[in-house]
This record gives C-alpha cells, sequence and structure tokens, in this order.
C-alpha cells in the first residue's frame, strides 16, 4: 500500500485536528469547563443526533457486529435492531430532565447531577472511578478494533495504524474539549453512513447481486434465515442482547451527558428524531452487509480465526485497491469518534468531579482559567495516551471487551439514574449499594463465567443492583436532602 492510497485517511485525520484547533480558537470567555467538557450547552439538533449516534456506534458495530452477522444470520439483525430506539430513549428520557437540572445547579458532568441528587461525595467518588475504569476498557477495544483493522486492509503494521489514528484522536480532544469531539463526531458519522453505502456496493457487486448471494445463503446455510440460526442464536442470547444493547443503554453516562450540551428543546426534539434515523441505517445496513459479506467469504470461520476478521476481509477482497484507503475510514470513524466522547467524559470525571470538587469543598483558592485549561488538557492527554500504550499490548475479542464495559456501565448508573431523576423515595445508600455492589457482582459474575439459564451477567448485575437500591433506600433512613426541593419543586 503506497502513500497515495494512505492520502483518504491522512486527510480525513487532518481534518480532525484543524477542526479541534479551529474550536479551540472560537472557545468564548466565561466558564472554562462549561466549554470545554459540554460545549457551554449550545449544540444544535444535527449536531447532537451526530454526536449521541457517533458515540454509541463503536467500532465493534462495524467490525464484531458484522461479523456475527455473517456467523449467525438474520437473526443477529432481529436481535440488533433493537439498537434503533437507543437515541430516541436516551434523549426522549433524560435529555430534557438533564438539560434542566444541570442548569439550575450549574453541573457540567452526570456526576455532578447524582452528587448534587443524592448529596454523597462518596457516591460521586465511586461512580467518577467506575466511568474511569470502564471507559478505559472501552476505549482499549476502541484502539485495538482500529488498529486490527488498519493492519488488515493495508500495508502497514498494527502498531503503525495505531499510532496514526490513536496519537492523532488524543490530540484532537485533548485540545478541542467536548464541542471539537462533537463537530468531528458528526463528520464522523456522516463518513461512517459513506463508508455503509461504499461497502454495501462493492460487497453486492463481487457477489453477484442480492438475489444472489441470498439464494446461495439459501442452498448452504438456510439456517442464518431463521430467527434462531440453527440453534447459534437462542432466546437467552436475544434476552440478553436486547438488555445489553438495547433497554439498558439509556443509562450510559456518555448517551446521557449529551443532554446537558443541548441548546433549546427544539433541537433536543430534532436529535431525537434524526439520530433514531442515523441508527437504523448504520445498524441495519452493516449488519446486513455482514451477511451478505457471505457472496464474498464463504469458508468456515476457522479459516478467518474470530468474526472480527470478517469485515477487514471483505474490504481487502471486495473494494478496489485503489478504494480501499477511502473504504476503512468509515470503520475508523467509529473507532475514533467513540473513543474521543468517551475520552473527554472520562477526563470530566478527573478534573471536575474528583479534582475541582475537592479544592472546591475544602476551600482552597480557585484555579485561573489558564491553570484549568493546561490541566483539563494534559490530565485529557495523559489518560488518552496510558489506554494507547495498554493497546499496545492488546487483549483479544473487541466485540467481548466493549460488552463487558458496557455491561458494567449500565449496571452502575442504570437505577441509580432512573431512580434518582425521577423518584423521591430514592436514597444515598440505595444509590451506593447499587452503584458499587451491581458492579462487583458483575464483574465477578463475568469473571467465573456465571450465566444463569443462559443469559449473559448482566442479568446478574442489574438483578443485584436493583435489589441493593431497594434494600438500601427503604432499610436505612437518609437525612433530609435539601437539594430535593430542587429535583421535586413542590406545584403552587
Amino acid at each position: 500500500m503506497n502513500l497515495l492510497q494512505l492520502c483518504p485517511l491522512l486527510v480525513f485525520m487532518g481534518l480532525m485536528v484543524g477542526i479541534s484547533f479551529y474550536v479551540r480558537r472560537q472557545m468564548e470567555s466565561g466558564n472554562f469547563l462549561s466549554h470545554y467538557f459540554v460545549g457551554n450547552r449550545t449544540l444544535g439538533g444535527f449536531v447532537l443526533a451526530m454526536t449521541t449516534v457517533a458515540t454509541y456506534s463503536s467500532v465493534s458495530s462495524f467490525v464484531g457486529g458484522p461479523g456475527m452477522a455473517w456467523f449467525i444470520g438474520f437473526g443477529w439483525i432481529y436481535m440488533a435492531v433493537v439498537q434503533v430506539t437507543a437515541v430516541f430513549l436516551v434523549l426522549g428520557i433524560y435529555g430534557k430532565r438533564v438539560a434542566l437540572l444541570s442548569r439550575k445547579l450549574n453541573a457540567v458532568t452526570v456526576v455532578d447531577i447524582l452528587r448534587a441528587r443524592y448529596n454523597s461525595d462518596a457516591l460521586a467518588a465511586a461512580a467518577a472511578l467506575i466511568i474511569v475504569l470502564f471507559f478505559a476498557a472501552t476505549m482499549t477495544a476502541q484502539f485495538v478494533g482500529g488498529a486490527r483493522l488498519f493492519a488488515a486492509t493495508m500495508d502497514y503494521s498494527y502498531e503503525s495504524g495505531l499510532a496514526l489514528f490513536g496519537l492523532i484522536v488524543v490530540i484532537y480532544t485533548a485540545m478541542g474539549g467536548f464541542r471539537a469531539v462533537a463537530f468531528t463526531d458528526t463528520l464522523c458519522a456522516l463518513v461512517m453512513m459513506a463508508g455503509i453505502i461504499l461497502l454495501l456496493y462493492y460487497v453486492l457487486d463481487a457477489g453477484g447481486g442480492y438475489y444472489n448471494i441470498i439464494d446461495n445463503i439459501t442452498v448452504n446455510h438456510p439456517e442464518m434465515l431463521e430467527p434462531f440460526s440453527g440453534g447459534n442464536m437462542p432466546m437467552t442470547l436475544y434476552i440478553s442482547q436486547w438488555m445489553l444493547v438495547g433497554i439498558l443503554t439509556i443509562a450510559l453516562p456518555q448517551s446521557v451527558v449529551r443532554g446537558i450540551s443541548y441548546k433549546d428543546t427544539k433541537g433536543l426534539h430534532q436529535a431525537m428524531l434524526i439520530g433514531t434515523f442515523v441508527v437504523g441505517f448504520m445498524n441495519i445496513g452493516i449488519n446486513m452487509i455482514g451477511i451478505l459479506s457471505h457472496g464474498v467469504i464463504d469458508e468456515p470461520l476457522k479459516t478467518y480465526g474470530t468474526v472480527d476478521s470478517i469485515i477487514p476481509t471483505a474490504i481487502a477482497t471486495a473494494i478496489p485497491k485503489s478504494l480501499v484507503g477511502f473504504a476503512i475510514i468509515g470503520p475508523l470513524a467509529a473507532s475514533i469518534s467513540t473513543i474521543s466522547g468517551l475520552l473527554i467524559v472520562a477526563s470530566s470525571s478527573i478534573i471536575k468531579d474528583i479534582f475541582v470538587h475537592y479544592r472546591e469543598k475544602h476551600k482552597k483558592e480557585p484555579l485561573t482559567t489558564a491553570n484549568l485549561r493546561l490541566i483539563s488538557i494534559v490530565a485529557t492527554a495523559v489518560l488518552g495516551s496510558a489506554v494507547f500504550l495498554i493497546a499496545l499490548n492488546p487483549p483479544s475479542v473487541i466485540w467481548i471487551i466493549n460488552m463487558f464495559a458496557f455491561g458494567g456501565l449500565e449496571t452502575a448508573f442504570f437505577f441509580t439514574l432512573l431512580f434518582g431523576l425521577f423518584t423521591k423515595w430514592a436514597n444515598k445508600y440505595g444509590a451506593l449499594f447499587a452503584t458499587i455492589g451491581g458492579a462487583v457482582c458483575y464483574c465477578l459474575a463475568q469473571g467465573f463465567g456465571f450465566k444463569p439459564f443462559g443469559l449473559h451477567p448482566i442479568v446478574v448485575g442489574i438483578s443485584v443492583s436493583f435489589v441493593f437500591f431497594l434494600m438500601g433506600s427503604f432499610l436505612i433512613k437518609d437525612k433530609e436532602n435539601k437539594n430535593l426541593e430542587i429535583f421535586f419543586p413542590e406545584k403552587q
């Protein structure tokens, strides 16, 4: 692969950095933390939709997911279609509520809101730590997935790909903050859709058209046309995945924080509609490509190693060499948009939720805007670089890593957010028990491979979290929380 064929990717990466520096120069005076971590609450509907979609759609959506669709068939699409509702639900349930509360409280992060609701620094610290740990796992999966894709489709090493896009995403996120992330996410989402169309065209062309591919699947793999895929897609997997990548995703902090950043209700409603369409197009489109890739590669899975190899192999096989540089931009965009979105939220947990709060609580002298800017940029860069170094010794299957981190975050935050923002009876003890106990039990179930009735360990984690929340809230009395009036004002 010569440098000329690499040019499209280099131009794309350069554009990411350019957007970051432009946003950096446009940053207004005022509350730096609000500008850097939530874009000063000025996102319009289109950008809000695209940044929510781009953060939600990771490299596993473009590599591991369609690889599983290649293996399982239409049953994987029937399962994955639940993700179409993700943006609509997270913005519909939490969007307006979080936006109003963040303005009342001058909150910049989800943890800010939780600290105020439960009046608990211990909960805030635990939540911030969980965010950083599980986000680090997710970011590692994105780094690994993107670098593997790069190495599989181009004549460069894994380390070269990791250095190329990995360091650039850390640079542009650290320099431009949330607003730069939102704008680059928008570009990434558009590129992802273009990449799906390009790959679909060439996969269909190489396989002799849609009907020819489906006819071959009907003859050689008839189980792929069945909802349960001849036992490869059992009902327990449907239930587990509907929970893991569907219902419970409304509590992911990286999605909920988008509710803090939008400008007005009109923009919120636009984002819900646009985001739903875009998620549907990308989710169904890329998984359908996974199935149709049987027209290009139709040998036993062991030939390719893992499902993560299917889409890179399809790109390298079906697309002309001169266009491979364009084709991989879409999947890599999914990787870098997720990394940047998670990185800025993880950084806000360290800086705003822990460091700045500690200084304010102990009445330390306020930091100047220049010092805050420097500390925020350095913390973001250091955190991103640390995850980059972990990715140099890559873990195994990225789909599993990504789902593990999803489950941990959902277990920790689902009931803490849902009950906290919509019920008066929830207290800090219930939230603490659910957040910490649920996450620990989920990790133990995952580590020991405990799958009751064949269900994913998320069922264990979320069930324990629910029980712990009720026990803590109803069995342990909390002192009066004056902040409740902010969350649940009395009607006049």
